[in-house]
């Protein structure tokens, strides 16, 4: 029964990931290994895809988001250890070895 399952499960898998050769139609990817990319600029009836979504001022939203986050976490980790310094849960040595 479980190898049953898998056979199914397998041939789903590998029936839905076809991908698009040039005016050829659907043609099934190896199935020891389906490569999930799209590389296909034409259809089936031979026409030329439309170029990608170009997203615009990519970089400049990535820092506008990951800048905030950094400093919001820097904030959350510097209180959290003067919390932990304050009720000395865990508070370095001060062994002087300077000796």
């Amino acid at each position: 029964m479980a190898s049953l399952v898998g056979l199914l499960s397998r041939a789903f898998f590998i029936r839905n990931t076809a991908t698009l050769s040039r005016n050829t139609g659907p043609k099934l990817v190896n199935a020891t290994g389906p490569t999930l990319s799209r590389a296909a600029v034409s259809n089936t009836s031979g026409g030329v895809l439309p170029k990608p979504v170009k997203v615009p001022f990519g970089l400049t939203r990535m820092v506008i988001v990951v800048i905030p986050f950094l400093y919001v976490g820097n904030l959350i980790s510097k209180n959290f250890a003067a919390l932990l310094e304050e009720h000395e849960i865990f508070v370095p040595d001060d062994d002087d070895d300077d000796d």
